[in-house]
Parts: C-alpha cells; sequence; structure tokens
C-alpha cells in the first residue's frame, strides 16, 4: 500500500473514532481482549473462528466434520516449529524420474 493511501485510511478511521467517542486506548483494550481469547483457542477456521474444545462444538467446525475434514486440520499448534531446519541430502540414485524427460529442468 502506497504512504499516500495509507494516510488517508488513518484519517478516516481517526475522523469515525472521534465521530462515536472511541479513544485510542479503548481501541488498544479491544484489541488485546481478542488477543487474549485467541490465545484460548484449540481450533481456528481461515476464517478466524475459534472454539477452545469446551461446550458445544460450533457450527462452523460441525459442518467441516460432517463434510469430511478432519477435526485435527483446525488444531491450533501451542508451539510454533522452527522454520531454520537444513535440508538432508538428496539421494538421487533411487529417483524414479532420473534421466527421463521429467527431470530435466527447462530454462
Amino acid at each position: 500500500m502506497d504512504e499516500r493511501k495509507r494516510d488517508s485510511i488513518v484519517a478516516y478511521l481517526r475522523r469515525r473514532m472521534k465521530e462515536f467517542g472511541i479513544k485510542p486506548d479503548d481501541l488498544a483494550s479491544a484489541i488485546a481482549r481478542d488477543q487474549l481469547a485467541q490465545q484460548g483457542a484449540r481450533y481456528r477456521s481461515a476464517t478466524g473462528d475459534t472454539w477452545n474444545g469446551e461446550g458445544e462444538m460450533p457450527q462452523w467446525l460441525n459442518q467441516a466434520i460432517s463434510a469430511g475434514q478432519a477435526i485435527e486440520h483446525f488444531e491450533v499448534s501451542s508451539k510454533q516449529e522452527p522454520s531454520s531446519k537444513k535440508p538432508g541430502k538428496v539421494d538421487w540414485r533411487d529417483d524414479p524420474f532420473a534421466g527421463s524427460p521429467l527431470a530435466r529442468v527447462q530454462r
């Protein structure tokens, strides 16, 4: 987003906040509450819906499971996987496409 468009959006939001009597502290506390609610989530949909696993299963998750999706697909990982893994050495001797046109890179 270019800077001019960003400034325009910020000005618009400030006008609307003033119009409705919303202070920056109100906005910050609402965001903090939402973040705390998100931390307790065990399951999350692609649209951001969450469920902590207690009580009745929400409709969005029930529909997804009924459609054949595994509940594990929606689980929120508590630990982030380290992304700095070094790829292991590849053994091309067992490659079924070695030497075939599929193995050649077209540049």
